[in-house]
């Protein structure tokens, strides 16, 4: 996935076919963060704390909800991925490209949820059919991030 062009309104992307079908299968893996997984406060008790911890699931569970609907109609746009003689071109608003970064994010962080956390002092164990889907979810969910943040890094400098 590379930027072909930026203007103050849209960014436009050429992709391989198979990049095409690898964003398509990660987008397809959204809502990866568990449920009631963000509390309200890490450190601090707060007063009425179960009250405000149930408003900030309910609220993430909207968001969540419309984003997933969001996800299946962007998906669903036939002029979403359009054919050129050098592959396929996306062209994003820069409002698509922030909610695509929001989108990425939820997978790779739900992903590395799911293998349990791992960092440099407690590395992923084993590699298996269990581990391997969500490795993959978020080398795939990275690389796409890289690829959106390096545009708008690049409409910063220019």
């Amino acid at each position: 996935m590379k930027l072909i062009r930026a203007t103050k309104n849209r960014y436009h992307f050429r992709l391989t076919k198979w990049e095409k079908n690898l964003l398509v299968s990660v987008l397809k893996l959204y809502l990866r963060i568990p449920p009631a997984h963000q509390p309200l406060s890490k450190v601090a008790r707060l007063p009425d704390q179960e009250s405000s911890q149930s408003l900030l699931d309910e609220a993430l569970a909207e968001q969540r909800a419309e984003n997933k609907k969001q996800i299946q109609q962007w998906l669903a746009d036939p002029r979403r991925f359009c054919e050129s003689e050098k592959g396929l071109r996306l062209s994003l608003s820069p409002a698509e490209v922030e909610w695509l970064l929001q989108v990425l994010n939820d997978v790779r962080v739900g992903s590395w949820i799911f293998l349990g956390s791992p960092d440099e002092r407690r590395p992923l164990q084993i590699l298996n059919e269990t581990t391997a889907p969500h490795l993959w979810a978020i080398e795939m969910a990275d690389y796409f991030q890289t690829r959106l943040l390096e545009a708008l890094e690049g409409e910063r400098s220019a």
